[in-house]
Formats: C-alpha cells, sequence, structure tokens
C-alpha cells in the first residue's frame, strides 16, 4: 500500500561518516545503554541510571543537580528514575523546561530476532537494537546534548531539566512519582517528549513532514468473559463458553466506533492531505471537512495509523479460557485493549463494547483504568524552537500536529498541568518503524542529524528573553 508520494532516493550513511566529539559521545552512550536489557522484569533500570548519572558529573553537572531516585513499582520491581538539571541564570524570568525520555524497552527475545537485540549493531545505513527508536535514541540525545552544552560553556537564560522514567512501557509509575512526590525537581512551563513526533519520510528516504505531538488517546484494558457450568468433554453443549466468546469477538471486530475529529487531529488531515497518494489524501481532506463522510472514513481506516486517528479502537489483545482439555470451558475471558479518543469516556466505551459484542451474558469489567489527559495547545513558542530546528535538519517541511495513538508519559504531565509535546529529532518512513517489534531499528543519518536537531531546540529555548 503507498502512502507517500515517491521521490528520488537518498543515500543513509554510516557512522563512520560522523566523527565530531559530541557525535562519538552520542554514539557511544548509544551502543552502552542499548546493550543493557532494560526490560521489566530484568532490574537493569537502576545501572541504567546510575551510568547515565556518571556521565553528567563526567560532564561537571553539580552532584546535587543530578538525582537518581529509586523506585519499588507495583510489580515488585525496584525501578529508577534520574532527574538532572541544567542551570540558568534566571534572565528569562520563566520557569524551567521539563525534557523527556524513559529508560526501560518492551523485551525481546534473541530467538526471535534476526540479530541480537541488546547490541548495537549498524548494517545497511540502520542501527538495529532494542530500544532504538524507543526510546534510547532520546536518552543519548538529551544526555550527549547536556554534555555538548556544557563544554561549550552556554548558559541557559532559565533551567532546563531531564527527567528519565523507569516503567514508561509498563505501569508508568516512575512519572507519576515524580509528579506527586518530586514535584519541586521537575516542576516546568511546558514539556519537550524525545517519544512522539519527529519527521516522516517517504519510500526513498526523502523529508515528507515534520509531526508535532500535542495530543494522545487514552489508554484503558477491558476484561471481556462469558461463563457457564461447563461439563464433561464427551457431551459438548450449544452454550460453549469459548465459541460463545468468540463470536463476541467476532461481533467486535466488525464495530466501528462512532468518527471523531478535534483541532489536533483535523488540522493533521489538512495538512497531510496534500503530502500523500491523490486518493488518500482525497479523503484526509473530505475527513477533515466532514468526518461523517463514510466512504472518506473508509479509505483511511485502510491505514492503520489514519484508521486510529479517526476515532476510538479496541482490539481483542489476549485469550485465557478453560481448565483441562477434557472438560467443557466454565469461562473464557479476552482482554480487549481500547485507545479512546480524547474526550470520550470510559463508560461509553464499555457500554459500546457491550453492545456490539451481542449478548447479554457477556461480563465487560476494567482490567486496567483509564488516565484521561487533555490536548495540549499548540503554543507558538514551541513550534516556533522546533520547526526551526527540524527544518534545520531536514529541510522546508510542513510542521504538522499529531495526535499520538499510543500513550507515553506526556499523559501524566499534562494531567499535572504541564502542556506536552512530543518532538523527536528521528526521521523515519512508516515501513521503518518496528517499535515494540521484532529488529528494531533506526536510520543512522537521522540519528546524527537529530543529534544536531536537539542541540539547536536547546540552544533556542535556552537563550530566549523575558516576555
Amino acid at each position: 500500500l503507498s502512502i507517500f508520494v515517491a521521490a528520488s532516493a537518498s543515500a543513509q550513511g554510516s557512522s563512520a561518516e560522523y566523527q565530531q566529539d559530541y557525535q562519538r559521545d552520542a554514539h557511544e552512550i548509544f551502543r552502552d545503554i542499548i546493550a543493557m536489557r532494560t526490560a521489566a522484569g530484568h532490574g537493569k533500570v537502576p545501572a541504567m541510571a546510575e551510568y547515565l548519572a556518571e556521565k553528567f558529573l563526567e560532564a561537571g553537572f553539580d552532584e546535587t543537580d543530578v538525582r537518581v531516585i529509586p523506585q519499588v513499582i507495583s510489580t515488585g520491581e525496584t525501578v529508577a528514575s534520574l532527574v538532572v538539571r541544567y542551570r540558568g541564570n534566571g534572565l528569562a524570568g520563566r520557569k524551567p523546561v521539563l525534557l523527556l525520555a524513559h529508560m526501560d524497552v518492551v523485551d525481546a527475545i534473541r530467538s526471535d530476532w534476526v540479530r541480537a537485540p541488546y547490541e548495537l549493531i549498524e548494517e545497511d545505513g540502520y542501527f538495529f537494537g532494542r530500544g532504538t527508536a524507543d526510546n534510547k535514541t532520546g536518552i543519548a540525545m538529551l544526555t550527549a546534548t547536556f554534555r555538548r552544552l556544557q563544554r561549550e560553556e552556554f548558559t541557559p537564560t532559565r533551567d532546563l531539566i531531564i527527567a528519565f522514567s523507569g516503567d514508561e512501557e509498563t505501569t508508568m509509575e516512575t512519572i507519576q512519582f515524580l509528579i506527586t512526590d518530586h514535584l519541586d525537581l521537575i516542576d516546568a512551563e511546558y514539556v519537550l517528549n524525545t517519544d512522539a513526533g519527529g519527521g516522516f519520510r517517504d519510500h526513498d528516504h526523502n523529508e515528507v513532514a515534520y509531526q508535532l505531538q500535542a495530543a494522545e488517546k487514552t489508554y484503558v484494558t477491558f476484561e471481556l468473559t462469558i461463563r457457564n457450568p461447563g461439563g464433561h468433554s464427551s457431551q459438548p453443549r450449544p452454550d460453549n463458553a469459548i465459541y460463545e466468546l468468540a463470536k463476541v469477538l467476532s461481533n467486535i471486530e466488525a464495530y466501528q466506533f462512532p468518527a471523531r475529529i478535534n483541532e489536533v487531529t483535523q488540522g493533521y488531515f489538512e495538512e497531510m492531505s496534500s503530502l500523500v497518494d491523490k486518493d488518500l489524501g482525497e479523503a484526509m481532506a473530505a475527513y477533515a471537512s466532514d468526518p461523517e463522510d463514510s466512504a472518506a472514513r473508509a479509505r483511511l481506516g485502510e491505514v492503520p495509523l489514519f484508521n486510529a486517528i479517526t476515532g476510538t479502537t479496541c482490539v481483542a489483545t489476549m485469550l485465557k479460557a478453560g481448565h483441562a482439555d477434557n472438560a467443557l470451558p466454565q469461562s473464557a475471558t479476552a482482554t480487549v485493549n481500547c485507545r479512546m479518543f480524547p474526550g470520550v469516556p470510559e463508560a461509553e466505551v464499555r457500554d459500546r463494547l457491550f453492545e456490539a459484542g451481542g449478548n447479554p451474558d457477556l461480563e465487560v469489567v476494567i482490567g486496567y483504568p483509564a488516565s484521561e489527559g487533555p490536548m495540549s495547545p499548540l503554543r507558538e513558542d514551541v513550534t516556533a524552537a522546533v520547526g526551526e530546528a527540524a527544518r534545520g535538519q531536514y529541510g522546508d517541511v510542513p510542521i504538522i500536529p499529531f495526535m499520538q495513538t499510543g500513550a507515553t508519559d506526556s499523559l501524566h504531565t499534562r494531567m499535572a498541568g504541564m502542556p506536552s509535546y512530543g518532538v523527536s529529532g528521528l526521521s523515519m518512513r512508516p515501513e521503518d518503524n518496528f517499535t515494540h517489534g521484532l529488529n528494531e531499528r533506526v536510520p543512522v543519518d537521522s540519528f546524527f542529524k537529530a543529534l544536531d536537531y536537539w542541540h539547536q531546540v536547546l540552544t533556542d529555548i535556552g537563550s530566549e528573553e523575558s516576555r
């Protein structure tokens, strides 16, 4: 399926081409942290936090401004956060800017991967490894850039604060703990998150657009259960719990939640309509004008990303049923994960799932409760700084507002009253995105361009005067 208008190909480069001291520094940090298996259950997050803390101390940051904060989360695992403050001279007379990234990753199994997942491997113009995209590039970018600015003796006009969380991929308790118990360390005027947004490339690696994330869908999980008395497997019943649940899931699969649109998604489809293949662009423009246009929504529904932006989505992700191979199931349960469009209440989604299931005996209960966060306003100072840096690295591309279909730590900083924006410096093709999947990778040239992007962003926002 073609999405972006094709253009001429461009080379991806090699790390051998990037030999400035700050580039080698970022590459070394990236290599070291990719090697750390900071997935849930492996206990490596505190070690990574200590490693990074040492990098900041080595660069000259005062030990009072480098804080590793251990935490035992609800799973029983000890994780950690790292907070680093780059002190300014206060001339801007404004609150700090908070910079986010997360140290943890979704686990990767060696036997499933073509290459070793916890080793940084460069091949065919890409860096391969678990966390290369999500989110250890962000960790490497911010760490190396703070070190670079310190070496350059740069003094910002306001404080810049890094917060590296330790469990974004699971319970997000570390960012919540920072907000509830250590707000004095991270309170900011606004937040820039490395874990979302970024550039989009066409199939030939040419830059098409830069997406600035200003909203995200809400994560919520439901458990759907069918129960009956069961019995001996030699005497099948017409009300088998597994078969009944299968029918429920088939009904839910066919159900489409109502179309939704907001300022961010409307702007996204309007801007993107001229940058994609003609029929898809026409559907985007039509949907932005009238979200009730069923033909336009159907065309957008052919692309999973665009489908997810048009409304709430729910999908079955896990199954559990039966208790013995020679017994009829007494219960069958499906885990259904929903990503709710901003402003849609949890109760409405639950009710629609029940109705779509088409079985009055269906039980629908909350498995993981929702946390509903607001959209962030499109601030002129943020769009200006990010836009200038993006165009500096990726050419004259449009800066397009974007709603994340997944959840990030920004959900909680937004709920705490800090406008938050996903502004990754990476630029990638859709087909290169293997986040949470096998053989995760990022383009080599984009990694190093992101490094210069972040230097420009932090220099610009750290040079603002009072207003």
